[in-house]
């Protein structure tokens, strides 16, 4: 992708988490996976791929530390907040793929976030 493509995707993700609290179904698809490339499945929703996300020379806010912007996330993708705001909110069938999902971000970022301690 071009720095323009990968710089689209976090303007899209910002309006998506925006879009969320206003729709009354929600499907994997329309969930701002913290990757470049959304995955098409909880299995690839990996480390690395996260990581790249958050580490981006394209991130929107560059004077924030890497570490705020993973709790940034946690805050998003916390099953606390994530499973009563948002998962209510997905389509019966995709629900178990999209809390497997959402629990594969947060261990992530919780990873992530211990190693840059």
């Amino acid at each position: 992708l071009t720095k323009e493509e990968i710089t689209q995707v976090f303007e899209t993700h910002e309006r998506q988490w925006t879009k969320l609290a206003t729709m009354d179904e929600l499907h994997w698809r329309d969930l701002p996976w913290p990757m470049i490339k959304r995955p098409a499945n909880p299995e690839e929703i990996t480390m690395t791929a996260i990581s790249g996300y958050v580490q981006s020379v394209q991130y929107p806010d560059q004077s924030k530390p890497t570490k705020d912007r993973l709790k940034d996330h946690i805050r998003r993708w916390h099953p606390d907040r994530f499973e009563t705001k948002l998962l209510l909110k997905v389509s019966e069938d995709e629900r178990d793929m999209v809390k497997d999902g959402a629990g594969a971000v947060v261990r992530c970022l919780n990873e992530l976030l211990t190693r840059s301690n």
